[in-house]
């Protein structure tokens, strides 16, 4: 009982801001296209680099969870491979979805209900490593138009890489200064949850069908990664938490973005992303529990 207390305590708050998003969107239909700038160029920059950075951030602690989380989506996407090819799915379409995650509009919420804020940096320095794999390896995946050079000079992969250098060499801006981003960082994390609400109201159930094999696949594959990766790395605890919890997250929406962008079939993406984080209503409890 005291699990599934724990549990609702943790997934609760997280889909009624979910909910929320998704009732006012239902009703209003906002344009959400300035949010999508200002969270991807300002506020996400600001989460990263501030978590990356603080005093209390040591990375030195976090680094075999960080390999579990990268071994996490590369060795996802070699399954979702021959997985795409079995299904006749076009595996530009369906190896992204599967091996990356809903890590940030999900996943950090989650977890600093899920461990603290104190475990939050982990969490995004998982962030960060996902998106670092994602803009390199998983935009040439998906397109072999993907520019590389453009994807790594965003505001996100700038903040990514002068976070991970402050972490590494302990070297920050005055802590008036980081604070104030910190500030500007934390404000992205319910609203990246009513955004995703938000972004629920497309799915259709056309697409129920074709996005049910990317929104199953993408946890399931994610767990038969996890759990035995967490035994073999031998991490316990909290850092046992946050793998378990990072490899059943449902996809990430930035997929559908670069899919739209490269016109890779954005349509299936799209279905296979909404439905997955429609569908973490099963996974991420069953992940807590095998956390707790």
């Amino acid at each position: 009982m005291d699990l599934l207390s724990r549990i609702a305590d943790v997934i609760i708050p997280v889909f009624l801001i979910v909910a929320v998003g998704y009732a006012y969107a239902r009703r209003e239909q906002p344009d959400l296209t300035a949010f999508n700038r200002i969270a991807l160029d300002v506020l996400a920059p600001m989460l990263v680099y501030s978590a990356l950075a603080a005093k209390d951030f040591e990375i030195q602690a976090h680094l075999t969870l960080l390999v579990g989380g990268a071994v996490v989506i590369l060795a996802g996407g070699l399954l979702a491979w021959p997985l795409a090819l079995a299904c006749r799915v076009q595996p530009r379409t369906l190896v992204p979805v599967v091996m990356f995650n809903n890590c940030g509009n999900m996943g950090l919420p989650l977890a600093l209900l899920a461990f603290g804020p104190a475990e939050l940096g982990a969490a995004v320095a998982l962030f960060a490593v996902s998106m670092l794999l994602h803009f390199s390896v998983g935009a040439r995946i998906t397109s072999q138009r993907a520019r590389t050079r453009d994807l790594m000079t965003s505001p996100l992969m700038i903040a990514t890489v002068l976070g991970f250098a402050s972490a590494f060499t302990e070297v920050r801006p005055p802590e008036a200064l980081l604070s104030g981003m910190k500030l500007l960082g934390d404000a992205i994390l319910p609203l990246m949850l009513f955004a995703l609400g938000a972004r629920l109201t497309s799915l259709t159930r056309a697409g129920l069908g074709l996005g049910l094999l990317g929104a199953l696949a993408r946890p399931l594959i994610g767990l038969a990664i996890g759990l035995p990766l967490a035994w073999a790395l031998g991490l316990e605890g909290v850092a046992r938490g946050q793998l378990l919890l990072f490899a059943a997250l449902p996809p990430a929406v930035m997929q559908f973005m670069l899919a739209d962008r490269y016109h890779q079939e954005p349509e299936k993406v799209g279905a296979m992303i909404m439905l997955g984080n429609a569908l973490a209503v099963v996974f991420v409890p069953l992940a807590l529990a095998l956390s707790f």
